[in-house]
């Protein structure tokens, strides 16, 4: 994720400072939800960061992407992995890996948003 990549200012910013961030993708059925996430994974400087009530960004980080399917009946409440499937998983030792990984996989940066304005579940 150089400065001239595909992903929005913002989202860049968010995963260099640990957060995640969620993409609706199409599910393999007509009756079925399906998300991407990507979880920066979290360093001992990140926990004593949180520990002193800051935030330490940086771009040295490695990513979680996990891709899920889920029963939409099931999406609202406590029991959202009833019936959920875990499609496919990886792992990025860095911003460029992870760009490789979702371009192998089909899925545009400029898809991801924040958690909170999306419909997933987690």
């Amino acid at each position: 994720m150089n400065e001239g990549s595909d992903w929005p200012t913002d989202k860049r910013t968010a995963l260099r400072f640990g957060r995640r961030l969620v993409a609706e993708v199409p599910a393999s059925r007509p009756d079925r939800r399906a998300f991407v996430d990507i979880r920066p994974a979290q360093s001992e400087p990140d926990v004593q960061s949180r520990d002193e009530g800051w935030v330490r960004g940086g771009t040295q980080r490695r990513f979680r992407m996990e891709h899920w399917e889920y029963e939409p009946e099931h999406m609202d409440g406590f029991d959202y992995d009833l019936g959920a499937t875990l499609i496919r998983s990886a792992d990025a030792a860095d911003e460029s890996e992870l760009s490789t990984v979702l371009n192998a996989w089909g899925i545009k940066p400029g898809l991801f948003d924040y958690p909170w304005n999306t419909d997933d579940p987690r």
